[in-house]
């Protein structure tokens, strides 16, 4: 026990037990040796007095000292006390040692079996050792006979050896010659290299003596051999693998292929010029392998290897980007990036320096964003021609141009394009190219920034197609500011319609489907959407187009009223007011002005649906007083004719007008403009009365002149009334606006009679009927 190594730190229990066991198995050893054979062995097993009660687990403990030293020390209760914890101490002692054993039962009894074997199986070892000793002296004792037999023998065995291997190369050296030629035939430059940088070490021993004429043959022959390899280095027929075997030989000759490598590095490049003009006869794996040959053959040239791989793949990308400029499918685009891809890969295998992956990355980048660029202007440029096309058509002296059909077109090419540019976007995502799962989120950002500046390039389009420019527009033309005014020779004012209903039709159709699928194929984002928010915003782009439909509805609105101004102007500004004579009928143009408002009618109806707009009432006092109608003007004329004379009645008259001005019922003429058949056709007639109005006042006439003016202004009123359907009163108060205008203007404003006025309709409206039933 005393040979076995301190254990770790235990506890005080453990330790106990410990110390129990040693005891144990120390007491049975003592009881099964022998007695002491001398008085002086019994008297050193004597135990020693303990010199305290500390001394219990000791070796050499004394029961009886123990005590006498223990009464000594305690009193009686003392005594006790120790009684109770020494007997519950036992007590501990003799359940974990109990356990102990129970634990290492069947240890022991595997110890026991263990060694009972051991015994038995070591009792004829001792035999067999010595039997295997003999014959292994017998065996070396015959061994040292045998070398010594056969050493005389061995000695010269390898002397003959020697002297074979020494007359083996000296007849290859003498065969050199011979075999250099028979490698030259065969073209087996290898073998030729091979052999004589073999002989070589010979040649400069003994060169100059003994194997004179064989060097030279030798170096002759070798000489052709380099010949032969500069002619393979130069030869464009030679694949590039022989091309670089030729140099390794070479550089195993010590010939100085430095010099070569200006041009050889000449020749790569006018490869690389073969294969970005798709040559057959050379590829990248070629190209490959020819870094890998130049980068072992010139290790130095690392770095112009380099800038030729990288100018390969520039000029690659560049030929793509300028393929790009034509519309090109994304299939075929997908095609393209997935070749030079993989050539990218391939090169990156042998010049990982070049760096060409991430270039080959940025490359692609730029081309997929250039691509979806031109998608979107493609797209723009279609729904363009589907509008501006019909111009060209129309120019060409064909058919009228029927704006149905074009509206019908243009939302075929905004909504069914868009989709299909979707589509064809989305096979980025499907595709199976390495890059592209990189690119995702920056996909994602593109489309949706080319579909905000696709709608907003559109809109900026639209007002652009129009000819049209934001400026206040004069007076008579509208009463609103900042509205769109259109420069001359644009397109046609029913395009001008078309256009605003394709915009109201982007932005209640268009953008809501495009933002469905966008947030079915292409939502979230990439670095753009965290820090700035989503691209596309479909509430902006709906407020662009609503106002750009507004803004060109209104532009229709003003063309069409310019356009009849011009007329009414020249009507009211031409002729001699003061001198005009009494009139006979309703003037001509009347005809022109309802012809006009027809053909807005008629534009009008193949764009607009029909709708209700807001009729405008007067009061009563609106109908009464000196604001009815011309027909009752006659009457009170003729009383006054007996009273007054004619300046009196227009003095009368006019103070009539204003006095009864101040109790009519103010009317709203002018209310937003819808998007109805009724709405433009109503706006439209009450501008251009009221640029009557104004052109009206202008004018000083007698008063033939102003009961011209109210002859045209009452037969106007039945037709203007029929086109607008429901906003009689508008009309009513508008033209009996002009009537006034035209009486405080006249120096004599005796109306015409009511007989007189229905004889003149009546027969406008016969000559009119014999008009539209007469064959052209």
């Amino acid at each position: 026990m005393a040979g076995v190594s301190s254990p770790p730190p235990m506890d005080e229990k453990a330790k106990r037990t410990r110390d129990l066991l040693a005891s144990f198995y120390t007491n049975t050893s003592n009881s099964n040796s022998a007695a002491p054979s001398s008085p002086s062995a019994a008297s050193n097993l004597t135990p020693r007095s303990p010199s305290s009660l500390d001394s219990i687990n000791s070796p050499s403990f004394d029961a009886s000292s123990y005590m006498s030293l223990l009464v000594q020390k305690s009193n009686l209760e003392g005594l006790l006390q120790k009684h109770v914890q020494m007997a519950a101490e036992i007590k501990n002692l003799d359940t974990d040692l109990q356990m102990l054993v129970y634990e290492n039962y069947n240890k022991f009894i595997s110890a026991t079996d263990t060694i009972k074997r051991m015994k038995s199986n070591i009792l004829g070892m001792e035999t067999n050792m010595e039997q295997l000793l003999a014959k292994i002296t017998s065996v070396q004792s015959k061994s040292d006979s045998v070398n010594t037999s056969l050493f005389e023998k061995r000695e010269h065995i390898e002397k003959l050896h020697r002297s074979r291997n020494l007359l083996r190369k000296v007849q290859f050296i003498y065969d050199l010659p011979s075999r250099l030629n028979k490698c030259i035939k065969a073209e087996a430059y290898a073998d030729a290299v091979r052999f004589f940088t073999g002989a070589k070490p010979i040649f400069e021993a003994y060169g100059d003596s003994s194997f004179q004429e064989c060097k030279r043959a030798s170096e002759e022959a070798i000489n052709t051999v380099i010949q032969n390899l500069q002619e393979k280095l130069y030869s464009d027929s030679e694949p590039i693998e022989a091309r670089a075997e030729a140099v390794v030989l070479l550089k195993q000759l010590n010939f100085p292929v430095d010099n070569l490598k200006t041009s050889l590095l000449e020749k790569l490049e006018d490869c690389l010029l073969k294969l970005e003009d798709e040559s057959k006869d050379v590829s990248v794996g070629e190209i490959s392998k020819t870094f890998r040959a130049y980068l072992i053959i010139f290790p130095d040239s690392e770095q112009r290897l380099i800038e030729l791989a990288q100018g390969l793949f520039s000029r690659r990308y560049d030929a793509v980007r300028d393929q790009l400029k034509k519309r090109m499918l994304s299939v075929d685009l997908l095609e393209l990036l997935g070749i030079i891809w993989e050539d990218v890969s391939t090169v990156d295998q042998v010049l990982p320096e070049a760096a060409l992956p991430a270039y080959s990355l940025e490359s692609t980048c730029s081309s997929i964003r250039q691509h979806i660029s031109i998608a979107f202007s493609h797209l723009q440029h279609e729904i363009s021609d589907a509008v501006a096309g019909s111009q060209s058509k129309s120019n060409e002296g064909r058919d009228e141009l029927d704006l149905q059909i074009v509206l019908e077109n243009s939302k075929k090419a905004a909504m069914q394009g868009s989709l299909d540019l979707l589509v064809e976007l989305r096979q980025f995502f499907d595709e199976k190219l390495e890059l592209l799962p990189k690119l995702r989120e920056l996909i994602t950002d593109w489309v949706q920034e080319g579909f905000q500046g696709f709608f907003q390039n559109l809109e900026k389009h639209f007002i652009l197609l129009s000819g049209s420019s934001t400026n206040n527009c004069p007076l008579g033309e509208s009463n609103h500011s900042g509205v769109l005014t259109q420069s001359p020779d644009k397109l046609p004012t029913g395009l001008v319609l078309v256009l605003s209903q394709l915009a109201v039709f982007i932005e209640q159709s268009v953008i809501p489907k495009i933002t469905e699928e966008i947030a079915a194929s292409f939502s979230g984002g990439g670095v753009r959407a965290y820090e700035y928010g989503p691209a596309f915003i479909p509430g902006e782009i709906c407020r662009l187009f609503r106002s750009a439909g507004e803004k060109l509805l209104h532009l229709y609105i003003n063309m069409k009223t310019r356009k009849i101004s011009v007329v009414s102007k020249k009507r009211f500004t031409t002729p001699n007011w003061i001198k005009h004579k009494e009139p006979r009928e309703v003037h001509m143009f009347v005809d022109i002005l309802l012809q006009e408002l027809e053909g807005v009618k008629i534009e009008v109806k193949q764009i607009l649906p029909c709708g209700v707009i807001k009729r405008h009432r007067n009061s009563d006092s609106v109908g009464s007083g000196s604001t009815n109608s011309s027909r009752s003007h006659p009457n009170a004329m003729r009383e006054d004719k007996l009273t007054r004379s004619n300046t009196q009645r227009a003095r009368s008259q006019f103070l009539e007008s204003h006095l009864a001005k101040l109790f009519e019922q103010k009317m709203e003429i002018f209310t937003k403009v819808e998007y109805t058949q009724e709405s433009v056709i109503s706006t439209v007639i009450k501008l251009c009365l009221k640029s009557l109005q104004e052109f009206v006042r202008l004018q000083t006439s007698n008063r033939s002149g102003y009961q011209q003016i109210q002859l045209d202004m009452e037969f106007l009123k039945a037709p203007l009334k029929q086109l607008v359907d429901d906003d009689d009163a508008a009309i009513d108060f508008l033209l009996k606006e002009v009537n006034n205008a035209a009486h405080e203007r006249c120096l004599d404003p005796i109306p015409l009679e009511a007989p007189i006025l229905d004889k003149l309709i009546s027969a406008k409206l016969v000559k009119n009927k014999d008009l539209s039933a007469s064959p052209l």
